[in-house]
C-alpha cells in the first residue's frame, strides 16, 4: 500500500484555505483532511509550503510528451479541446496506467468545415479527414461518433477567420444549433471556440454551455455580459495566447524563470519565449476588461491555455498555465479566486467529480509549492512535490529537462 501523510503545510482545499492541517493518503485517495496525527506511516514533511489540489487546464491540444511537461508543473488533467481519435485513444490508455502523465479528457474531433478552421495551420501534419455535418440531419450522427470515440464533451468551432484578418468558410449556425442539441439529448455538455463579438453571441444563443475563447475584436456590452451570465456559460478566456497574439513579453518573461526554464528543452523554451505579435495591445486591454465584468456578473470564468506542443507561440503545457493564472490576478481576481479557477471550479463545470478539491475521499492529485499562492499568485510556480493519484513524481524528472 502506497500509503503517506503530509505534514506541516498550509492547505488550500480547492475553494479556500483549511489552515494548517495533515493529509492522508492511501491508494491514491485522501483518507483524511485534519483530525488526529496518523502514525506508522510515510511523513513528509511540508513546513513553509502549501497544498493545493492538482492543477486543470481547461483547454489545450496535447500528446504523450505535453502530458508528462504538463505534470511536472503540477497540472495533473488537461482537457484537450479537440484532437484525432487514432492518437487520442491509445493516449487515454496509456495514461490510465502510467502516473508519469497528466490525465487527460478529450473532446475527439472538433466540429469545423472541412477546409475551416484550425486546417490553415494544419497542412503537413499528416491528418485524416476530419468529419464533419454539413446538414441538420446528419448532426445526430456526428454526435454519436465522437461519444464512440471517447469524447468526454463535444466541441463546436464557430471561425469565419474575422479574428484571423481572413475569411474562412464554416459551419452554418443551424448546424452548430442541431448538435449541440443532440449533445444536450444524449447528456453532454458542448464548448464552443468563439473568438469574435458575433460568433460569441451566436454560440450562447444555441446554447453551447461554455466559451473555449474569449472575443476581443471590441469592448464587452452590458448585453453580452448578461446574456452569459443568465444562460450559465463557462468562459475559458485564454488570455496567454493572446498576450502572444498582441506582443506581449509575459511569456518571454515566464520563460526567464527559473523555476520554467529548468524544467523545458532548448526548443521548448524558445518557443516559450516567441510571441505572434500583430494585433493592437488594446485587444488585449479590452480583454481583461471583460473577464472582469464577467466575474463581476458572476460567470464562471475558468483557466485555459489553448497549449498546442509548438503550434502557439508563446504557450507551453504546464508553465503557460500558471501564467494564465498570473494574468487571472491582472485582470482583478485575487490569488485564491485564480487557484479556484484551475481546480475546483473547472472540475465542477466539467462532471469532474472526483478531483479538484482536497477532501476526504477524492483523488490525491497534488501539488506542494514553497510560499503560499493563495496570497501571492507566483509561489505557484514554486513546485516542491507533484502527486498524481497518489503517486510522487520522481525528483528528476520536476527538475530535468523535457525533449521532444
Amino acid at each position: 500500500m502506497n500509503e503517506f501523510v503530509i505534514v506541516g503545510a498550509k492547505v488550500f482545499g480547492g475553494e479556500k484555505n483549511l489552515g494548517q492541517v495533515d493529509v492522508h493518503v492511501a491508494d491514491g485517495v485522501i483518507v483524511s483532511v485534519g483530525g488526529p496525527r496518523v502514525t506508522g506511516v510515510e511523513v513528509v514533511d511540508a513546513t513553509g509550503a502549501t497544498l493545493l489540489p492538482g492543477l486543470i487546464d481547461a483547454h489545450t491540444h496535447t500528446d504523450a510528451a505535453m502530458l508528462r511537461q504538463a505534470l511536472t508543473f503540477g497540472v495533473t488533467t488537461e482537457l484537450d479541446m479537440g484532437s484525432v481519435p487514432a492518437t487520442m485513444i491509445p493516449l487515454r490508455a496509456e495514461v490510465e496506467a502510467d502516473r508519469t502523465f497528466a490525465d487527460v479528457r478529450s473532446a475527439s474531433f472538433s466540429l469545423t468545415h472541412l477546409d475551416g478552421h484550425p486546417h490553415q495551420f494544419r497542412k503537413g501534419l499528416n491528418d485524416p479527414v476530419w468529419p464533419t455535418a454539413t446538414t441538420v440531419a446528419q448532426a445526430a450522427g456526428f454526435v454519436e461518433d465522437r461519444i464512440s470515440e471517447g469524447a468526454d464533451y463535444i466541441k463546436l468551432i464557430a471561425e469565419s477567420g474575422e479574428a484571423f484578418g481572413f475569411q474562412l468558410p464554416h459551419v452554418p449556425l443551424e448546424i452548430h444549433a442541431a448538435v449541440i442539441a443532440e449533445a444536450h439529448a444524449r447528456g453532454k455538455m458542448v464548448m464552443a471556440h468563439a473568438m469574435t463579438l458575433h460568433e460569441t453571441e451566436q454560440m450562447v444563443d444555441a446554447g453551447a454551455d461554455g466559451l473555449a475563447h474569449l472575443f476581443a475584436d471590441t469592448a464587452h456590452t452590458p448585453e453580452i455580459v448578461d446574456r452569459i451570465a443568465s444562460a450559465n456559460v463557462v468562459v475559458v478566456p485564454t488570455l496567454t495566447p493572446l498576450a502572444s497574439i498582441v506582443g506581449l513579453s509575459h511569456s518571454t518573461d515566464l520563460a526567464q524563470d527559473p523555476r520554467v526554464a529548468g524544467k523545458l528543452a532548448p526548443e521548448l523554451r524558445a518557443h516559450l519565449s516567441d510571441t505572434f505579435g500583430g494585433l493592437p495591445a488594446s485587444h488585449f486591454d479590452m480583454a481583461l476588461a471583460t473577464i472582469a465584468a464577467l466575474r463581476q456578473a458572476g460567470v464562471d470564468v475558468i483557466a485555459g491555455t489553448d497549449a498546442a506542443a509548438l503550434a502557439v507561440r508563446g504557450v507551453t503545457h504546464g508553465a503557460s498555465l500558471h501564467g494564465e493564472l498570473q494574468l487571472f490576478v491582472q485582470a482583478g481576481f485575487s490569488p485564491t479566486e485564480a487557484l479556484r479557477s484551475a481546480t475546483s471550479l473547472t472540475a465542477r463545470r466539467f462532471g469532474l467529480h472526483d478531483r479538484g478539491r482536497v477532501e476526504q475521499g477524492l483523488r490525491a492529485d497534488l501539488v506542494l509549492v514553497d510560499g503560499d499562492p493563495t496570497t501571492t499568485i507566483n509561489d505557484s510556480l514554486s513546485i516542491r512535490a507533484v502527486w498524481r493519484q497518489g503517486t510522487r513524481l520522481a525528483a528528476a524528472s520536476t527538475l530535468g529537462s523535457l525533449s521532444l
